[in-house]
């Protein structure tokens, strides 16, 4: 078989970056956001109240991330994705099994830490660890992984509602991740480099890198933060709450489902040109770049309530989320190096799963308030914006670059 170019550095681990993300959509908001209405109604909970246990759960995950991303660098890639498989299908098989609704809390809980934090958190690592000449686009790839799941996922999850109800899809889901993602993805990651070997035998700024303690002092990872987690806390919050969206503006909820084909069109889209982005203008410009799409889409929901609407926000939003996953996975491997990047990046995913555990009770709240979709669309562009100005005036000098110019 032959692989396209920027695949030939190592095409196992740029095939096991792509599922590991694609894999995490077991865990990740598009796939709950199909049971929301199910699980509200068995359980008799509000949107705040469903938000609460979501963001909860979310919360621990992102705790917990910090400790388990460091795995990244210390383990051999085949021992950390057992652990985030078998986690996330424990996960799965809680949800499911759930005959109370305070057991959803730990069930979602494993889910989001086995998906969100750490399959995520793992393929974008590998992506950003084992290349180097054509990162950008490798982790472009890494980044389709979203889409792909976000268009197969939820709807073969809406198919299996109609012969089984909301429980049917979280069983159907362990059998799939313990039965083909797991040793298929064992079987890519078999000749990967131990982390530390990888580190000793590189050279330049590819093996070199700062620490975790070191990088929390640069002020530029403050300033570049907010742009990276802009469009995870945005989308977490309109799709965990896209149910309720429709019903304020009294659109079918069959249109907002189809409209989702338009957001993983966009996301795909995106991917085409943003890895090249990434490799030509480098991570930190393309970073700022990404957000102007999302904040378009935002502006466009605040604004109008026609039955298109909803395919030309999601569309756009999902053109953001292509670019930003390219470039934000990107950023923390071409300024501090690879060295220690699980420990950097367990910190960057950590921060973004509480924004996304923060997103849906903050937003459930203000619907609950009885804040109208204008307003709620305002308010998530203001942050969009404001991470944009900060993103654009981080400082552009890497640090680790600086640092080997002291050592020279």
């Amino acid at each position: 078989m032959r692989f396209p170019a920027f695949m030939r550095e190592n095409p196992r681990l740029a095939l096991f970056a792509f599922l590991a993300t694609a894999t995490s959509g077991f865990g990740q908001t598009f796939f709950f956001s199909v049971f929301g209405s199910g699980i509200r109604d068995t359980f008799g909970l509000a949107n705040s109240s469903y938000g609460l246990a979501y963001g909860l759960a979310t919360l621990l995950s992102a705790a917990l991330i910090l400790k388990l991303g460091t795995l990244a660098d210390r383990w051999a890639l085949g021992q950390v994705t057992v652990l985030a498989v078998v986690i996330l299908a424990c996960g799965c098989f809680m949800i499911g099994w759930a005959p109370h609704w305070s057991l959803l809390i730990p069930g979602f809980l494993l889910a989001r830490l086995g998906g969100q934090a750490m399959l995520s958190h793992l393929g974008i690592t590998v992506a950003g660890r084992y290349f180097e000449r054509s990162r950008g686009r490798i982790m472009a790839l890494t980044a389709a992984g979203f889409p792909v799941a976000e268009a197969i996922l939820p709807a073969s999850a809406g198919l299996m509602l109609v012969w089984g109800g909301w429980r049917l899809p979280w069983f159907v889901a362990v059998g799939v991740l313990l039965l083909f993602c797991l040793p298929t993805l064992l079987f890519l990651a078999r000749h990967a480099a131990h982390p530390s070997q990888l580190a000793e035998s590189s050279s330049g700024n590819t093996g070199a890198g700062l620490t975790r303690a070191e990088v929390l002092r640069d002020r530029g990872f403050y300033f570049l933060l907010p742009a990276v987690l802009a469009v995870p806390f945005t989308v977490t919050a309109i799709l965990f709450h896209q149910t309720a969206i429709a019903e304020l503006r009294d659109w079918p909820t069959e249109r907002v489902a189809t409209a989702f084909t338009g957001f993983a069109a966009g996301h795909l889209l995106s991917l085409s040109f943003a890895g090249v982005l990434v490799d030509r203008l480098g991570a930190q410009r393309s970073l700022t770049l990404g957000l102007l799409p999302i904040l378009c889409g935002l502006l466009i929901l605040a604004f109008t309530d026609a039955l298109w609407t909803p395919y030309l926000y999601l569309a756009v939003t999902g053109v953001s989320l292509g670019c930003v996953g390219a470039a934000g996975g990107a950023i923390w491997p071409e300024r501090y190096g690879v060295r220690h990047l699980g420990a950097i990046r367990s910190v960057a995913q950590a921060t973004m799963v509480f924004s996304t555990a923060l997103s849906p009770i903050l937003i459930g709240f203000f619907l609950d308030l009885g804040l109208n979709t204008t307003a709620v669309s305002l308010l998530l562009a203001s942050a969009v914006a404001g991470s944009l100005v900060l993103g654009h005036l981080a400082p552009a000098i890497s640090p680790v670059s600086e640092s080997l110019e002291h050592e020279q």
